[in-house]
């Protein structure tokens, strides 16, 4: 048997893992360093405020993904099972409750501290607030929750935003007052804000870079490293900003040398299909999924799951001159809090945008956030565009719904379709 080759890793790779490494580090000796810890969430998250209190971020869908991808997570799944939680919830709930259960270690085998505040900035995903609800249980700490409106009408209103920041002004800045023992400073959020902006928009500059051919990302599997560090713990902060111009760097030069995406055996010989993709990867057999693709040549030029904590490329940026109020706009506009034909007005304009060949689908089991609704974006994407969609099931975290052999099945069947398109 041919051994694993090792994964070729860039500097801006290199960085991120420096970075988190050291992020869980503190968070590790969090007592010890005197900070307060604030568990919230990715989509919609208030980072910069987090960091205007001088508090540490952790984001439990993050912990769960990492333990997913270092195949730790069936173990904690079944435990959580064990204590009631059905195989129909969220496998990144019982993940993250299965570790907590367990001693509550986190992914780089550190010991993860108990939270300070629990923050729950976008409410449309009703898993987030059940999990809340149950780590509010566990640790006895203060919880508050935004009520963050739906965009059933595919927009973003003046009243929308000034319900949200006023929730912001009048509840969480409040409370992480008294939690932090510091005033709130709105000039250093106006720093944290700025700084977000930046970063934003070179992350841009390397979504736009796949309208190149050969594109030099893959922007699903890829991008799930690029999306690491603005979507996580260290937006608003200089070490953000360091990364994403290094990575626009790397990309730019890719695209003056024609080179195909990275990938963990190397650069992309031949770029033979792009695609869309929507929905999230599945973690545990990341690689194994990304392998199917790179084998054949198939490169993901745009991607839904990439979009769900900002749609940057769709315009938006965090902003130094309206604080809260954009604060309160990222609440609302992460991918998952669009109406279904926002969503598939978004993915077809990444098809043509992007000159896709096709899309594809993966179909999570427990995540209703994404699942809910997909069948109807593939035949509406299919009647708008001619392009052919692709279906495949998995699960976030869970190994036991991810079948190999199906799934490099479907894959085959699609790509075969896609070639018939060709020549028709």
């Amino acid at each position: 048997m041919n051994p694993t080759p090792a994964v070729r890793k860039e500097r801006s790779m290199e960085l991120q893992k420096a970075m988190m490494g050291e992020h869980f580090k503190n968070l590790a000796r969090a007592k010890d360093l005197g900070k307060k810890v604030v568990y919230t969430f990715v989509p919609g998250n208030l980072n910069e405020l987090i960091w205007t209190f001088g508090m540490l971020p952790v984001h439990p869908e993050v912990n769960a993904l990492q333990i997913g991808l270092r195949k730790k997570s069936g173990d904690y799944i079944l435990e959580a099972e064990k204590h009631g939680h059905s195989e129909d919830v969220c496998a990144y709930v019982k993940c993250d409750l299965g570790m907590l259960k367990r001693g509550n270690i986190g992914p780089t085998g550190e010991k993860l501290p108990e939270p300070d505040l629990l923050l729950l900035s976008y409410t449309g995903c009703f898993t987030f607030m059940k999990w809340f609800e149950l780590l509010r249980e566990e640790y006895r700490c203060p919880i508050v929750m935004l009520h963050v409106p739906y965009q059933g009408d595919g927009r973003i209103t003046p009243d929308m935003t000034a319900y949200v920041a006023r929730q912001i002004s009048e509840k969480v800045l409040p409370l992480m007052e008294k939690i932090s023992g510091r005033a709130y400073d709105p000039d250093a959020l106006r720093e944290h804000l700025a700084s977000s902006a930046r970063a934003e928009r070179d992350l841009v500059a390397v979504w736009e870079s796949a309208r190149n051919r050969p594109s030099p990302i893959d922007a699903y599997f890829g991008g799930v490293y690029y999306v690491g560090p603005v979507f996580s713990a260290f937006r608003g902060l200089p070490a953000c900003e360091v990364f994403y111009e290094t990575l626009r760097q790397e990309v730019e030069e890719r695209v003056r040398n024609h080179e195909g995406p990275i990938t963990p055996e190397g650069p992309l010989k031949e770029e033979r299909f792009r695609l869309i993709v929507e929905g999230p990867p599945c973690w545990p057999n990341f690689r194994d999924l990304w392998k199917m693709f790179y084998e054949e040549g198939a490169v993901a030029v745009s991607s839904s799951y990439t979009k769900v904590g900002g749609l940057y490329d769709a315009g938006f940026r965090h902003d130094p001159d309206r604080p809260l109020e954009s604060l309160a706009d990222y609440c609302m506009g992460c991918y998952t809090n669009l109406n279904l034909p926002s969503r598939i007005q978004y993915l077809e304009r990444c098809l043509r945008e992007y000159d896709a060949d096709g899309f594809l689908i993966n179909s999570i089991k427990s995540c209703n956030s994404f699942s809910a609704g997909q069948l109807l974006i593939l035949q509406e994407l299919e009647k708008r565009t001619g392009k052919p969609g692709g279906f495949i099931e998995s699960d976030l975290v869970d190994p036991r719904y991810f079948s190999a052999a199906n799934i490099k099945n479907r894959l085959e069947s699609y790509f075969q379709m896609i070639k018939a398109k060709r020549s028709a």
